[in-house]
């Protein structure tokens, strides 16, 4: 995951995304905005996993 990439942005990507997918009138449409979220979850999730290392190693 890039350094510079803010996690408040990824958790309110993923989270108009969510809203997006929940709006959607048609499923292709819907389909794409879970799609997004699933990957702005795992983007979040990758984040998480290294701020753990990093936290852990500090300690």
């Amino acid at each position: 995951m890039n350094g510079e990439m803010d996690v408040n942005y990824l958790l309110h990507r993923q989270q108009v995304a969510l809203i997006r997918a929940q709006m959607s009138r048609s499923v292709k449409g819907r389909e794409a905005y879970e799609g997004l979220a699933r990957g702005y979850t795992n983007r979040i999730d990758a984040y998480r996993r290294e701020n753990e290392k990093l936290v852990d190693l500090a300690h």
